[in-house]
């Protein structure tokens, strides 16, 4: 059965990228998968992480990521291209989820000198940090790759971390002052020798990723601990948007 529900949800997210400038509506969407709308939304979201909705924004403002840097169409173009009726809406979406508005995002050829992050005054955290191990899986053990990871409300990267560092490679890591609430621990793991690393595209073949969360951060003595197990992107994961800095 759960093949099965992968494979419909693959059918959608198949169809979505085939034509983003298409309205998708959740009731095509359970269609195209063979479900009631209710039932389709509710094992799409188990399946990916996010509602049908928000997997569309992503793949819509991931698709607009690579317009910028691979064309010289304008903004207003790459906004109707990709779905949006205002110019103004797509900017917004893209610079709270991306970090950065459209316009630097392709000024800076799509990497930031550092990342953009949420910045939340916590005059006391609850606990001093969040620490852990990035553990890769063993035939990727002995690859020269970098890891982001970053603290999120979402169990998916979606708008700014709160909190996060960046590797050489996989190992121990540490998110210091974490603000209370529940949280995400999230982790992306690319290969450094390629050029466009932090650019995810739709054929990924190096990308690693890996989640640790729901975690409730309250107060309590000492660090909290959270590894995070890496393992390689899948169709069904939604395209990171997040800007992120080359080392």
């Amino acid at each position: 059965m759960e093949d099965s529900i992968q494979r419909a949800v693959g059918r959608v997210i198949e169809a979505i990228r085939e034509d983003l400038a298409e309205q998708h509506t959740v009731d095509g969407m359970a269609r195209t998968a063979m479900f009631s709308k209710f039932h389709f939304t509710r094992i799409f979201q188990r399946t990916t992480g996010i509602s049908p909705g928000r997997f569309l924004m992503v793949m819509r403002l991931h698709r607009a990521k690579q317009l910028l840097l691979s064309t010289s169409m304008s903004i207003t173009e790459i906004t109707h291209e990709v779905g949006y009726a205002s110019v103004g809406t797509f900017s917004s979406r893209f610079s709270s989820s991306v970090g950065v508005s459209p316009s630097t995002y392709r000024r800076l050829r799509g990497v930031t000198p550092q990342v953009p992050v949420d910045n939340r005054a916590v005059a006391q955290p609850p606990i001093p940090a969040i620490q852990g191990m990035v553990h890769a899986p063993e035939s990727e053990e002995s690859e020269d790759r970098l890891t982001f990871i970053g603290l999120f409300r979402d169990p998916v990267p979606l708008g700014r971390p709160v909190r996060c560092t960046v590797l050489e490679k996989p190992g121990p890591y540490r998110l210091d002052s974490p603000p209370p609430g529940q949280w995400y621990v999230l982790a992306c793991s690319r290969l450094r020798g390629r050029q466009d690393y932090w650019q995810a595209n739709w054929s990924d073949d190096d990308a690693l990723i890996g989640v640790h969360g729901p975690m409730t951060i309250s107060r309590r003595p000492g660090a909290m601990e959270a590894d995070l197990h890496l393992r390689r992107m899948t169709p069904l994961d939604p395209p990171i948007l997040l800007a992120l800095p080359l080392p």
